[in-house]
């Protein structure tokens, strides 16, 4: 072991789009800060941020039913959908920022203009798909969206989902033209190679074994080269784990009083691929569907246009998997050594409450590959099971923890920042929307931890995202002039700027 112990200002854990969008954040707010980052693998976005580990849709909740609810007087809830859009135009006003100043080449290479679409079948959901288009098409955020429940008009917008459809049953889509498909993979290898640019030291195949609060008040960690075995102390006055799934080991390690009461339940997801071309041809849209009942938000099924390595992709899912395992390169162990006496209680209650949940996970793991078919030829009619192969997605693990509202051992669908009081430590902990809303959590981050910068940080802040402190839903005109800018900075196409 080396006694060596080396000092810096920022420590970050794991090189995914989260730890990358905090380290160019900070980067731009106070240069001279020196960051380190930690990865485990051998390279930068390997697990959750992968391209192939998640759907790329840029959550900007233009076509995922389950971020809007029917309410028992019959109205629609759009409230979780401004927010998670306020949230990714967020994200798009960074992007332009780092386009516009050279940070970042060719963003084509990680954006690309996609149509969003809702798409149901039968009447009730017919006529609830009508009525959330009439809540959303009168707010500034989702301008431009169209409602069909024409089958000839559906026929233009998504042929290969129409072919040989029985016409007997009703069926309706919404459509919004300023969707995009987000290569969240190549975008973080962008910022890490834009960090190494900067002098930030990134440290491959280094595993985080243990993180201690030291008598000073900064951070010790113990980290371990994972070729030589060589064990190196590294101190910090502020640590990110951004660690995807690995972060809720690595926060229970610290102690810290927030952390605890925390648990994490695993869940893998798997995709089918098409592998045909000329069916790949045919579709062009993320095309979402409504969750089955009994079925967790997580599964709503989706027929998803990819752009990857430049070339167009097709691909259909998610299904659920289970494995204990916390990260798709993780240990069969991860899920039974996250259980500790302060959350023995609240994992217990979870498992009882969501039985339901664990006989769904049961009956997705045992479907074999003729039944995902069928659920695939809901979309595509005519759907043949030798185009389509499948895919293993990345690891989610879900936060477990008591909530006010729903008692000891709620299950929470989201992305979750658990920050020590002083502010010297932050996890991120969840799953989905999660990378589409990377920039808004970081600054979160960046409030929580940093309140005495902070003041000082609001000009800078503003100048890369100028909606900063605002919301968007109150100022259309501003929304206007993201939408134009945005588009123009990261080359999508004319529609996107001049959005109805």
């Amino acid at each position: 072991m080396s006694n060596r112990q080396t000092e810096t200002d920022v420590i970050l854990i794991g090189a995914g789009i989260m730890s990358a969008t905090l380290g160019t954040l900070l980067k731009e707010l106070v240069p001279d800060w020196k960051i380190t980052v930690f990865e485990k693998l051998s390279s930068p976005g390997e697990e959750s941020s992968n391209e192939w580990n998640n759907a790329g849709t840029g959550h900007a909740a233009l076509c995922e039913l389950n971020y809007t609810s029917e309410k028992s007087d019959g109205s629609i809830d759009i409230s979780k959908a401004i927010n998670v859009n306020e949230q990714f135009q967020v994200s798009m006003q960074f992007w332009s920022y780092l386009a516009k100043s050279n940070l970042i080449r060719n963003p084509q290479d990680f954006i690309m203009p996609l149509s969003h679409m809702s798409l149901v079948m039968g009447e009730k959901d017919v006529a609830f798909l009508k009525k959330r288009f009439e809540a959303m098409s009168k707010n500034p955020l989702f301008q431009g969206m169209e409602f069909s429940d024409n089958p000839e008009k559906l026929k233009e917008w998504i042929p290969l989902i129409m072919q040989d459809r029985p016409s007997n049953e009703p069926i309706a889509a919404t459509k919004n033209d300023s969707g995009t498909d987000v290569n969240f993979g190549a975008l973080t290898r962008m910022l890490i190679n834009h960090l190494k640019n900067k002098n930030v030291g990134v440290h491959y195949k280094h595993s985080v074994d243990d993180i201690k609060r030291a008598s000073d008040g900064e951070w010790e960690l113990k980290i371990r080269n994972v070729e030589s075995g060589n064990v190196e102390r590294h101190k910090a006055k502020f640590v990110f784990i951004g660690g995807g799934g690995g972060s809720l080991p690595l926060l229970q390690k610290t102690g810290i009083p927030e952390g605890k009461h925390i648990g994490g339940f695993p869940i893998s997801g798997l995709f089918m691929v098409c592998n045909n071309p000329e069916v790949v041809a045919q579709h062009h849209a993320k095309v979402y569907g409504k969750a089955k009942v009994g079925a967790p938000p997580m599964s709503v099924p989706h027929l998803d246009t990819r752009f990857i390595d430049n070339k167009k992709s097709l691909l259909f899912g998610p299904f659920a998997g289970f494995s204990p395992k916390f990260l798709k390169t993780g240990s069969m162990f991860d899920l039974i050594g996250s259980v500790k006496p302060n959350n023995l209680f609240t994992m217990l209650a979870a498992g009882a409450k969501n039985l339901s949940l664990t006989k769904y996970l049961i009956q997705q793991v045992m479907l074999s590959k003729e039944k995902r078919m069928e659920e695939l030829r809901e979309f595509i009619p005519n759907a043949k099971s030798e185009d389509w192969d499948l895919l293993v997605a990345g690891q989610r693990v879900q936060v477990i923890k008591d909530t006010v509202s729903g008692g000891k051992g709620t299950l929470q669908f989201g992305t979750e920042v658990v920050t020590a009081a002083d502010g010297s430590i932050a996890a991120l902990l969840g799953a989905s929307p999660g990378a589409s809303t990377a920039v808004s959590v970081m600054l979160e981050v960046i409030e929580k931890c940093f309140p005495e910068h902070h003041k000082t940080w609001v000009p800078k802040i503003k100048e890369m995202i100028p909606s900063y402190g605002l919301q968007l839903v109150e100022n259309p005109e501003l929304v206007n002039q993201i939408h134009a800018s945005t588009a123009k900075a990261l080359g999508l196409s004319k529609e996107l700027s001049s959005a109805k």
